[in-house]
């Protein structure tokens, strides 16, 4: 039923989107989000933030009470498994595929034993030209960097509430 429900917001939202005739890029700049980030609010796979209201409202008027406080509430994450069907979606998957084994590397390099952020993480997709004259697809992934720590009992907060009798 809340996939149901999800889908239903997700089409209002990107009807009040398409009939402003405004682009994910400028409502970002509007709003002060990134142009994917403001997808994702109107997709429904992120929670649309208290002071971020009165910008979205501003650069998109026809979003009414009810579709606001739907974008309010915190999202049902999730995506269609068909979905790696689509060219592009495709092409993402198989360049991380590609190349993840070496950006592991590299952030093991840099960074030591850990991994980038999907929480705390900015996404951005922008338009270059290459030196070619060519349109380039540049996607941004901007993670915080998480390290994993060392399972030390000494540091383990339950266990030590576990000895101590406590369960608070």
């Amino acid at each position: 039923m809340e996939a149901a429900k999800k889908q239903s917001v997700t089409n209002q939202l990107l009807a009040v989107k398409s009939a402003s005739g405004k682009t994910f890029s400028q409502l970002a700049a509007e709003t002060g989000l990134t142009n994917v980030y403001v997808a994702q609010l109107l997709r429904r796979q992120a929670q649309l933030k208290p002071d971020t209201v009165p910008k979205l409202k501003k650069a998109l008027p026809a979003l009414n009470d009810e579709l606001i406080g739907a974008m309010m509430s915190p999202p049902w994450r999730s995506y269609d498994p068909n979905l790696i069907q689509e060219p592009t979606i495709y092409r993402l998957n198989e360049a991380v595929m590609h190349f993840g084994e070496s950006i592991k590397e590299i952030i093991n390099e840099d960074f030591g034993d850990g991994i980038m952020s999907a929480i705390d993480f900015y996404c951005s997709v922008d338009k270059i030209k290459g030196v070619d004259g060519n349109n380039r697809v540049v996607v941004t992934l901007d993670g915080k960097y998480l390290s994993h720590s060392e399972q030390r009992t000494e540091n383990m907060v339950s266990r030590l509430n576990l000895k101590g009798g406590t369960s608070e």
